[in-house]
């Protein structure tokens, strides 16, 4: 005997929705977008019913306000603005596409998207693009400064203990005698060789040149 496979029960308001494009810019001096289209995508396996509901819906025409999707299709939805006026420049508005089963009422999702009416499209573009420039600047002047710290210093450290031994060293070394200097009264095991005083020279002029520096 064959079990029937059962869908899973559907929790009111859990069911994600897609909905594309999230955001609806009209502008005012292009009446081309004065019409937009709102795509909402079914990829279950069932059935869904859907309702476009808005905050305004005086200044809006929503084409098919209602109907349904077929499982994994797409619908259309298009919405014009009907009351461009100065006055609702910069106002946000809202839109609710509520999505429910054919054979039930409750909702089983919702998804809001955000429309603005905005006075050019020339002049927010102007604006990005200053917008833009200026993230351009601060962010090269942030790597600047921090490929250039020395800049920032106001006090300079001193040349360390360690390079003002090492420069003590080599002049002492540079003081001692030669090999085959045989007047001296130093012992025979503190002469140098003349490599030996060419390197303490060489090093000598390293330290002195980390000294100036700092």
């Amino acid at each position: 005997m064959h079990q029937q496979k059962r869908q899973p029960e559907l929790v009111e308001g859990n069911l994600p929705v897609f909905v594309f494009p999230t955001e609806l810019i009209f502008y005012a001096d292009d009446q081309s977008t004065h019409k937009q289209v709102l795509t909402l995508y079914n990829p279950y396996e069932f059935a869904l019913k859907f309702k476009v509901l808005c905050t305004t819906p005086n200044k809006y025409v929503v084409v098919d306000a209602a109907g349904a999707v077929k499982p994994q299709c797409c619908v259309d939805i298009v919405i014009r603005h009907r009351d461009v006026r100065s006055c609702h420049y910069g106002v946000i508005d809202k839109f609710r596409l509520q999505v429910s089963e054919q054979s039930q009422r409750k909702a089983l999702g919702r998804k809001e998207v955000v429309a603005t009416l905005l006075p050019s499209a020339k002049e927010q573009q102007k604006e990005e693009e200053e917008k833009r420039i200026k993230e351009h600047l601060t962010e090269s002047l942030f790597f600047e400064q921090s490929f250039q710290p020395g800049k920032n210093r106001t006090v300079s450290s001193g040349p360390s203990l360690l390079t003002v031994f090492l420069g003590v060293v080599c002049i002492a070394a540079l003081m001692l005698p030669t090999m085959g200097d045989v007047e001296s009264l130093v012992p025979l095991y503190l002469h140098l060789s003349v490599n030996q005083k060419l390197v303490a020279a060489y090093i000598l002029g390293l330290i002195t040149m980390a000294i100036l520096r700092t």
